[in-house]
């Protein structure tokens, strides 16, 4: 009796075994599997930094880009020109430039931090005068920002918001920039400028048109003489410390295209 416990629990460990075998035999192709699939496309991240005016346009644009590149995330930093461009200067991490005026994209290339090959103008823009919608004062041209019923001017800081700077340039042709500090009050972009004037806490306020035509609560009063102003360019560019130079071209290069230049015309600007 003893002889036949042993030789059942020999057959027993024996059954176990061969059991055991087939399981670790039966994972081994899982395994194999599993290590040799191949790796799911890793998502890069662009950083574009773009004058506040394009908000809107590249917005739309950003929708676009991802359904036919859906492994590039589009990361944007809106804000005045002048503050971007200095962001670049002190090493803020951005792989492509969208500037509202070629003095700031200028800048960067005099300093080689893009290559002169790798920009170009791509729009053009209007600077226009707008109040709140509601507004019944009169306002033809810069001349009646003068009348005692207009208190508060609103105006980007001429020293880092390029609307700011044009708008100087007009007042400054029609000899109304000293004589009109007293009403102005300085916007950090051409967005907060338009805020201004849709909340009523200025009178009129100096836009581009495709900030302005994006409002509700603000009208177009009258566009400032185009002569009175140096012209309205937005030159993109590449930043050469980019570490995705093969995306951000593509994307460059998208921005230059029918697709793309067609979203910019809806939202009111030019094209070259």
């Amino acid at each position: 009796m003893k002889m036949k416990g042993n030789m059942l629990w020999f057959a027993m460990l024996a059954i176990a075994i061969m059991v055991t075998g087939c399981s670790s035999n039966s994972k081994t192709p899982a395994n194999q599997t599993q290590q040799t699939a191949e790796p799911s496309a890793k998502t890069v991240e662009l950083t574009i930094s773009a004058a506040a005016s394009l908000t809107d346009a590249l917005n739309e644009i950003q929708g676009l880009y991802a359904k036919s590149n859906p492994a590039i995330k589009l990361n944007f930093n809106f804000g005045a020109s002048g503050a971007l461009q200095q962001q670049i200067e002190q090493g803020a991490p951005a792989d492509l430039f969208l500037s509202a005026a070629p003095k700031n994209m200028k800048a960067l290339v005099d300093k080689q931090l893009i290559d002169a090959d790798k920009q170009i103008n791509l729009l053009k823009n209007e600077l226009v005068v707008v109040a709140p919608a509601d507004s019944k004062t009169a306002l033809a041209s810069v001349n009646d920002l003068s009348k005692a019923e207009v208190k508060t001017i609103a105006i980007g800081i001429p020293e880092s918001v390029p609307a700011g700077s044009y708008a100087k340039e007009a007042l400054t042709s029609a000899k109304l920039w000293d004589a009109l500090q007293s009403k102005s009050v300085q916007g950090k972009d051409v967005r907060q400028v338009l805020q201004y004037v849709e909340t009523g806490n200025a009178d009129a306020g100096f836009v581009y048109k495709t900030d302005a035509l994006t409002s509700q609560k603000a009208k177009i009063v009258f566009a400032v003489d185009p002569a009175s102003y140096s012209p309205i360019e937005y030159p993109i560019g590449i930043v050469k410390a980019t570490k995705h130079n093969k995306e951000a071209e593509d994307f460059y290069a998208y921005l230059q295209t029918k697709e793309a230049l067609d979203v910019f015309v809806k939202y009111g600007f030019s094209t070259q």
